[in-house]
């Protein structure tokens, strides 16, 4: 169970994701490394970096962090349905992000893939990862979410059972907006508390996930945009997606 192979995974996907943006937007995200040291009731040290871009050329606020905490102790909080792990260090890692579009005709997207990881007195490791993604129009085109859902889907095919079918119906579960009572955006794929069969396999589902954003999300070099609209153009709206970045 090598934790720093996931951190160096997560750092690369990062780096990856915030250089293709650039490439898209045509500007700089502002990049900010930045350190914490050990604090109280438990929250332990850590370190990360945070890319972010405000009033691009395509998108008008977008971040991708990466943050990695360690502690010596899990709170009482992270231990109510796991009391075997009362008292053991504990390190978690993660990349989160977040992409608004400055089109309203282009979807907002997220995702998140996280590692969390606790290490009992014995030298045991218990484990497991988390993520996925998801979409949220402002004016929703079919053709957006059929892409977006197949994406999702392909990113779970290589692995045997029905992870897609069980992740999709998560993640519709997990984002939906009960004081609404309906679904943030068109949904797409959610998990939690994955550990099973093994580190490997569950850590090679993360990756998989991790790695199919960026196609998912339209941004892959086969749809790139052609033009960029800003909010006061009228898109049309027969046009392919490329054209409404």
């Amino acid at each position: 169970m090598d934790s720093n192979a996931v951190k160096q995974y997560l750092l690369q996907l990062q780096e990856l994701i915030v250089d293709r943006l650039e490439q898209v937007d045509g500007k700089k995200f502002l990049r900010d490394k930045w350190t914490r040291a050990t604090g109280s009731g438990g929250i332990g040290k850590g370190e990360g970096i945070s890319c972010i871009i405000e009033e691009g050329n395509v998108l008008e606020r977008g971040g991708v962090a990466f943050s990695h905490v360690l502690g010596d102790k899990m709170p009482a909080s992270a231990t109510a349905h796991r009391p075997e792990l009362a008292g053991c260090s504990w390190e978690a890692m993660g990349v989160s992000l977040v992409m608004h579009p400055r089109n309203p005709y282009a979807p907002t997207s997220h995702a998140n893939v996280r590692m969390f990881m606790a290490h009992k007195p014995n030298g045991e490791k218990v484990f497991w990862f988390g993520g996925g993604m998801d979409l949220t129009p402002y004016y929703g085109f079919e053709e957006d979410a059929v892409h977006f859902h197949q994406i999702c889907k392909n990113s779970l095919a290589p692995f045997s059972g029905d992870h897609h079918a069980r992740y999709k119906k998560w993640c519709d579960e997990y984002f939906f907006l009960k004081h609404r009572n309906e679904p943030r955006g068109v949904g797409g794929i959610f998990f939690d508390d994955l550990s099973e069969p093994n580190f490997e396999s569950a850590f090679a589902i993360q990756q998989s996930v991790g790695d199919h954003y960026l196609s998912a999300s339209i941004w892959s070099s086969t749809v790139a945009p052609s033009s960029v609209c800003n909010r006061t153009a009228a898109p049309n709206l027969s046009c392919s997606p490329c054209h409404r970045w």
